[in-house]
């Protein structure tokens, strides 16, 4: 009997085995991202998983522990008729996401992807590439930035360089499909020493002419990939020092190089907005884009004030000495708000630390200018932001982007309530209740002059000045946080 029993179990394993062999033969391979595995060889064409174990994110409520979902963010649900997707328009920045190595000023890198092995090669940047769109398909975003030379390698020449970001661009196009949409494009412009003097600004004719040739490609690459926005931002466009400096040459020259970007973006029948993305400094010591105001005054020195909005990106903001949402709003009011770079910089750090926006309240703020604008259609939140030196592992980049795409979320149902409740909007427009006035009303129609003034002014004697409220105000705004 025992022996029967025995015969009985050794036939079950038997079955067993061949069942899981079967089972196992007919599943997908799954083959792991990691440099060594033979999953794709040098040509690129490899359709393995780079994030293995992490799911599509989902959203789980602010109650959910699980740091790989969204608490927030609902991007169906609809905030004051938007679906949230359609307020935020999220897209990941290619440079920080997948070029990021952790490397700053004072030490070497830190991070090396398991796909990476180390070069720049076409193949890598393919399976880069790759890694990209499964990312933006695990955490549902549906757009992507890039610059030129993130992408693709740089040639020998700048033919083998087009050549080497053709073949690439042509993968994106195939990667992207019908679902993802590249929110801008841009030339990089800043790191090659050709260009340690500038580009546009350059005193040598040579690079001018050179940085024009990578902008008309790389706006080529945009428009080709559905690009609804492009994007120039004068990392070395400015000067330092005023000594060796002929300020306004350099000015002109740079008006002159985004109007022949205007008359090429007409040429070749691109539909996207032409974005500058205002900086102070870092890396020159004064940069001619300094902030929002400066940009817009460039703008319409050289008539270009119809021709191209602005990125506003809120670390930049910090290291120009205003508050994101002083630049927003300075962009809002000059009907210059296109696009906003989502991130913060530390108090404590005075370079450019592309942080992660996670303040709720400064995330609240932004929302506002934001509604006030009527959202930032074709624009978006870029989050041209990055993992610090000492985050390395790859759910990391996840993570990271999911707080930072909550906060904003976070931020806009908090705007939302300020708007529904009306406290704020009641406090704001009775401090200027005086204007509403019937004289008020002619002061802003520009139909009173100084004698009209005097002669108030001496009718009514000396003003009695109400109080700001300020405490009141951060009061309800406190509360909605």
């Amino acid at each position: 009997m025992r022996e029967r029993n025995a015969g009985k179990c050794l036939l079950l394993l038997l079955c067993l085995n061949v069942a899981s062999s079967v089972a196992i033969a007919a599943a997908p391979p799954t083959c792991p991202a990691d440099i060594g595995s033979d999953c794709g060889g040098d040509s690129g064409e490899w359709d393995g998983e780079f994030f293995p174990g992490i799911p599509k994110i989902k959203y789980e409520g602010p109650s959910s522990k699980n740091p790989l979902s969204f608490k927030w963010y609902n991007a169906e649900e609809e905030i004051l008729g938007k679906k949230m997707k359609d307020w935020m328009r999220f897209s990941v920045a290619f440079w920080h996401t997948f070029r990021g190595t952790g490397a700053d000023p004072f030490g070497a890198p830190t991070k090396l992807w398991p796909w990476e092995d180390g070069t720049n090669s076409l193949a890598i940047a393919k399976r880069r590439l790759r890694a990209n769109f499964e990312f933006l398909e695990k955490l549902g975003v549906e757009r992507w930035c890039f610059h030129d030379r993130d992408i693709a390698p740089e040639g020998k020449t700048l033919e083998e360089t087009n050549a080497n970001l053709d073949e690439v661009v042509a993968l994106a196009k195939k990667l992207q499909g019908n679902k993802i949409r590249l929110l801008w494009g841009t030339a990089q412009l800043f790191l090659h020493p050709r260009y340690m003097h500038g580009a546009a600004t350059s005193p040598e004719l040579s690079v001018y002419a050179y940085a024009a040739a990578q902008v008309k490609k790389a706006m080529e690459v945009t428009h080709y990939l559905g690009g609804e926005n492009y994007v120039f931002w004068g990392g070395r466009e400015g000067y330092q020092s005023l000594l060796n400096t002929d300020m306004e040459r350099e000015l002109d020259h740079m008006a002159r190089f985004m109007e022949a970007a205007v008359a090429y973006k007409k040429k070749i029948g691109f539909k996207g907005i032409l974005l500058i993305e205002p900086k102070p400094q870092e890396p020159t010591k004064h940069q001619y884009d300094w902030d929002a105001a400066t940009s817009a005054n460039f703008l319409r020195k050289y008539g270009l004030i119809g021709d191209f909005k602005l990125n506003i990106e809120c670390n930049h903001a910090t290291l120009a000495g205003h508050s994101c949402h002083h630049e927003l709003e300075t962009a809002r009011i000059n009907g210059l708000l296109g696009n906003i770079d989502a991130n913060t910089g530390d108090p404590q750090i005075g370079w450019d630390t592309d942080q992660f926006l996670m303040d709720v309240a400064e995330a609240t703020l932004v929302m506002q200018s934001v509604i006030k604008n009527g959202g930032l259609a074709p624009g978006g939140f870029n989050f041209d932001a990055k993992l610090r030196r000492e985050s390395t592992d790859v759910d990391d980049l996840f993570i990271a982007h999911i707080a930072g795409m909550d906060t904003l979320a976070r931020g806009l149902r908090n705007a939302a309530k300020l708007i529904e409740d009306g406290s704020l909007n009641d406090l704001v427009k009775k401090r200027y209740s005086s204007f509403d006035t019937e004289f008020g009303a002619a002061i802003e129609a520009g139909k009173a002059d100084f004698e009209l003034l005097e002669k108030k002014a001496l009718e009514w004697g000396e003003p009695k000045v109400p109080s700001g409220k300020q405490e009141l105000a951060e009061m309800i705004f406190q509360s909605t946080l």
